[in-house]
């Protein structure tokens, strides 16, 4: 140690030679050390997050987690259902498709959204709220129910709002003959030959200006009566 310090006293003079040189090598040293732990550190993060990601959840936050998944389920189901209900109440009631014409006709913009809409929220509807959805088959499902649901209001306030103002007068008139006819077709009081006679009246009435489903005319000739639907079964 006395030798170096000996030497260190003898070439004192070297550091104004080499000391930038020295100072710049070991502020080099040290950055590259700071890099290098930053490096390590880096490292041991992803590892720790690799590891975290492919650990499985606890059982008791993975059930609650299936179970909040399960709850959201049923009431978007539930939701789904309910305007499904409403649109039936137009589509099987032929006094409402009279009515409100346009909730009828595919060809109207705003019903033609909510066609679309429904196909879309009854193509991602599950078989029943017990299926095990993930996350984001959840939130796929859900946004279409939402779509379904605004449709379906638009096309509503729509509906009301404009009526039979799409139709001529002539056809406004026929409308409003096959709502009386209709009144008297579901009428009990009235005899069946007088009910069968409105019934067919309605039908010919409301050719060619509302397309009637499948499911309105079985629906109505439910309510005219009974013989009604067995003749067109059997026949």
């Amino acid at each position: 140690m006395e030798q170096l310090f000996g030497f260190l006293g003898s070439y004192w003079w070297l550091w104004f030679v080499f000391g930038g040189s020295i100072v710049a090598g070991v502020r080099g040293i040290a950055a590259w050390s700071e890099r290098a732990a930053k490096r390590r550190h880096k490292r041991r993060m992803e590892l720790l997050r690799a590891k975290a990601s492919s650990r499985p959840l606890p059982s008791g936050v993975e059930e609650s987690d299936v179970r909040s998944r399960a709850d959201r389920l049923k009431r978007l189901m539930a939701a789904h259902d309910d305007v499904t209900r409403r649109w039936l109440e137009y589509e099987l009631d032929v006094g409402k498709l009279i009515a409100f014409p346009t909730m009828s006709d595919g060809r109207e913009p705003l019903t033609a959204a909510f066609l679309r809409a429904k196909k879309a929220a009854d193509g991602l509807r599950p078989a029943s709220v017990e299926t095990r959805l993930d996350a984001e088959a959840l939130s796929e499902y859900r946004d279409a129910v939402h779509d379904y649901e605004v449709a379906f209001d638009v096309a509503e306030q729509e509906a009301r709002r404009v009526r039979d103002s799409g139709f001529t007068d002539a056809e406004r008139k026929r409308l409003d003959r096959a709502h009386q006819l209709l009144q008297v077709a579901v009428d009990q009081s009235a005899t069946a030959a007088e009910r069968q006679v409105a019934y067919r009246r309605v039908r010919d009435e409301l050719d060619g200006l509302i397309a009637l489903s499948d499911a309105a005319i079985e629906s109505l000739e439910k309510r005219v009566a009974p013989e009604i639907e067995r003749r067109r079964r059997d026949g």
